[in-house]
């Protein structure tokens, strides 16, 4: 039987992406799982059903605005697995089915070239939003290939600014200069594999005669640098990530002189006209003044420069509330708090005899709302999203202090008569109140319970409608629950702290303790109740396994870590040292592996069934991570499945087809662990009185 002594690692060589050993192992598995899982009426009915959900003709196009009138949305269906890129006018969106103007067909590309190309982000030109910088990446991978778009001939420029395949950082200038952080070769990228140098590159110039404009250390996450087009307050900055919370940030003159943004290193800034906004992480004494960590600053951004101190609180948190996050419009600033993890939002607008602030006019009665995008180089407008777990959202375009306009709604996708959503507060073994969400029937106690978490990197899980649950979880009669435990963001950046490196384990408390009280209060049993996360949820349902699996009935992990000795040592993975540690000292290997899962499996102790999913093109969390857990729970004899998509990057899947029957293998193992047997069919979707467009998310620039 294999050991974990010191800094031996028998299953390394499943580290080895492709691999021959560790492609055939893969292959095995994945056989295994495929039979048990994927067979029979049951899951055939769940994945059609979900593949519904997912390439449903009736969903909201939910657009992005680049400042030329137009509204854009990234669309797939059955028809467009791998999508279209679109445009139209606000008239010809606010109606029932608008007339589209694709600009890039992403499955005839792919079909052209040959390559298995997966739409990943776009940056448009400002001013002008002529020319835009598309990326695309190989099988859903972070790293992508980048190259300049011409929207009016709706075709790649050729001799335009292309790079190859890199995890690149590309903003514009003007029509004719990019800054670029790519893999420039040896020495070019940082410990996390990410650009260390960034360049000025001219049109028509090679690549390799762009003039260095700032450069990092290897250690450090990444180096970047951004241009400020706004007419009139034209600024460039250059800034170099030091770890994932901390940044050093220099406004960049025309004479190339660097000047230092003198915030602390771990507050998030941003410069809009003339102001500076500070959102702070951690206490920050200044001008005679101590502002706790969580409140947002105002303040003169030219003065602010030169000297003065003189800062205005726009936000103060306290033990209930926390700021989300901001967006401006031309004239004012709309901030949106948390207030026990259910939004509020508000609108402030700066005057000559202070900042005036007032509720925002229109925000319905939902369980959370969202601003999706506003344009603040043209106006007050503002694209508004609101739903709930059982709320089929609207989305809304509004004016800041005036009308707002219904512009879709969107259909259920489930029945959720009987239904209902509670909130509970759970309390952890330090004391604190942890809340968490419950979604199903109140009167069924005691059936099949999913709970998720995350629990990390200031992340907030909030609530949404999610037809995929609907359909595969709760239309089933199961219950559904999400934990807002610590190392999030719910509360502010004290609740995130709460669960930092060495007080990681609070996070596990805070998951153990809403387990319990699901329990205690009736809604489920432990035999009945499985998790289920992704990530660093991955980690969470991980640890879960292997400290305290006497709570559940079965596991997930998704794309999860699970080495946390060699972590930092695999892809992405030394930007979490800020989070988790680094376990090369001493003194973090020490708390690192009292939960590490992968070092923390053991025999003789009863487990429940667990299934561990990943991707072969995750290049963020290396699939080894979930390969040598898989492998080291099968070593002490263990029920666990696993399955490796071999595309999908971080996300799991590439297409929707994809998407389809992962979800479906996941849930599907759910629901036949929880309550041992697999239904024959699932009840059919309540129709939709009004076959509006759902929301889901759309690439943003």
């Amino acid at each position: 039987m294999a050991t974990l002594n010191g800094g031996d690692d028998p299953y390394r060589w499943l580290e080895d992406i492709d691999g021959a050993d560790a492609a055939g192992w893969v292959r095995e598995r994945n056989a295994e799982t495929v039979v048990a899982l994927s067979g029979g009426e049951a899951f055939a009915g769940l994945r059609a059903e979900i593949r519904r959900v997912l390439d449903a003709d009736d969903r909201i196009p939910v657009p992005g605005w680049y400042g030329d009138g137009h509204y854009y949305d990234f669309w797939t269906d059955a028809a467009h697995p791998r999508g279209l890129w679109r445009r139209t006018t606000l008239d010809q969106y606010r109606r029932r089915e608008p007339e589209w103007d694709v600009l890039l067909d992403v499955d005839a590309l792919a079909a052209e070239e040959g390559e298995n190309w997966v739409w990943q982000a776009v940056t448009v030109l400002r001013p002008g939003h002529g020319r835009c910088l598309i990326s695309l990446s190989r099988g859903g991978a972070d790293a992508a290939v980048v190259r300049e778009f011409d929207l009016a001939r709706r075709a790649f420029v050729r001799d335009g600014f292309t790079l190859p395949e890199a995890k690149s950082h590309v903003r514009w200038i003007d029509a004719d200069h990019v800054y670029v952080g790519t893999d420039f070769g040896p020495g070019s990228l940082t410990s996390s594999g990410y650009p260390r140098v960034v360049k000025r590159w001219r049109r028509g110039t090679p690549l390799s005669e762009a003039e260095t404009v700032y450069e990092g250390q290897p250690d450090d996450v990444e180096v970047y640098a951004w241009h400020d087009p706004t007419p009139g307050f034209r600024r460039d900055f250059v800034g170099r990530r030091l770890d994932f919370f901390r940044t050093e940030e220099h406004l960049l003159t025309e004479a190339g002189e660097r000047i230092r943004i003198a915030v602390p290193e771990d507050a998030r800034w941003d410069v809009r006209r003339e102001w500076l906004l500070v959102r702070l992480r951690s206490p920050w004494a200044v001008g005679g003044v101590t502002h706790p960590a969580g409140a947002l600053l105002a303040a003169r951004f030219d003065a602010f420069l030169a000297g003065a101190r003189e800062l205005t609180v726009l936000f103060r948190p306290d033990d209930r509330t926390a700021l989300s996050y901001h967006a401006w419009t031309r004239h004012h600033l709309i901030l949106a708090t948390l207030a026990d993890v259910r939004s509020r939002l508000e609108v402030l607008t700066p005057g000559e005899t202070g900042w005036r602030r007032e509720p925002l006019a229109g925000t319905p009665e939902f369980d959370h709302s969202r601003i999706l995008d506003t344009d603040p180089d043209h106006g007050d407008a503002y694209l508004l999203a609101s739903d709930g777990f059982l709320q089929p959202g609207t989305l809304r375009l509004g004016q800041v202090g005036g009308p707002v306009e219904t512009l879709k709604r969107e259909p259920a996708f489930f029945d959720a008569d009987g239904l209902a959503v509670r909130q509970f507060f759970a309390t952890s073994a330090d004391g604190t109140r942890v809340p968490y969400f419950v979604v199903g029937d109140p009167a069924a106690g005691g059936g099949p319970t999913l709970l998720t978490g995350y629990g990390g990197f200031e992340h907030c899980l909030l609530p949404h409608y999610d037809g995929v649950i609907g359909r595969g979880w709760l239309a089933r009669g199961g219950t559904y629950a999400v934990a807002n435990i610590r190392g999030g963001g719910e509360y502010g950046p004290r609740w995130h702290r709460a669960a930092l490196r060495e007080n990681r384990p609070r996070a596990y408390e805070d998951f153990a303790a809403v387990a319990a009280d699901l329990v205690t209060r009736g809604i489920t049993t432990p035999e009945r109740l499985g998790i289920m996360g992704g990530s660093n949820g991955g980690l969470l349902t991980a640890v879960m396994l292997t400290r305290c699996p006497e709570l559940f009935g079965a596991v997930v992990a998704r794309v999860p870590l699970t080495d946390m000795r060699r972590f930092h040592r695999l892809l992405a993975g030394a930007s979490w040292m800020a989070e988790y540690g680094d376990p090369d000292r001493e003194a973090d290997w020490a708390y690192l592996r009292e939960y590490s899962p992968y070092h923390n499996v053991r025999g003789g102790r009863p487990y429940p069934p667990a299934l561990i999913v990943t991707s072969t093109r995750d290049d963020r969390v290396h699939p080894g991570h979930a390969r040598k857990l898989a492998a080291r729970l099968r070593e002490h004899g263990h029920d666990v499945s696993y399955y490796e998509n071999v595309e999908g990057g971080h996300g799991g899947a590439s297409n929707n087809e994809q998407r389809a029957f992962v979800s479906a293998l996941m849930l599907e193992f759910l629901w036949r662990t929880l309550t041992g047997r697999a239904d024959p069919a699932l009840p059919r979707p309540r129709p939709a009185a009004d076959a509006g467009r759902a929301i889901r998310p759309s690439p943003r620039r």
